[in-house]
């Protein structure tokens, strides 16, 4: 029997329909996340541009010693909400980029919210 290699991973598939029903503008951008083994990075988007307004990555060696990664995630997300309130955005469509919404994704919007962002 003979398996068909499939073009395109679950998580395409799903970050597809996603970014069918969800586009970010100048007022309201996309949040979008992408998550690596090591580490998490969020992009403030204007698609209407096509343009990144803000990003953050836990890459940074003050955020990345935080512990564990939620705890990283949680502070990439507060640092994501402090500097889109520096530039006046206050609200942000979110995109898991077809992450389940638990664990890493789920602490980033969490601390977004916190931080003042409307999600």
């Amino acid at each position: 029997m003979y398996h068909v290699k499939l073009r395109k991973t679950n998580r395409e598939r799903r970050k597809l329909l996603i970014r069918s029903r969800v586009s970010g503008s100048a007022e309201k951008p996309r949040l979008t996340i992408f998550r690596s083994n090591k580490y998490i990075y969020a992009q403030l988007i204007d698609d209407v541009k096509r343009a990144t307004l803000v990003s953050v990555s836990s890459e940074v060696k003050a955020l990345h010693k935080k512990g564990t990664k939620v705890e990283s995630a949680k502070a990439v997300g507060k640092l994501m909400a402090e500097k889109a309130l520096e530039l006046g955005i206050k609200k942000a469509v979110f995109d898991r980029n077809g992450y389940k919404f638990h664990g890493r994704v789920k602490s980033v919007a969490d601390a977004a919210k916190e931080g003042g962002l409307i999600l």
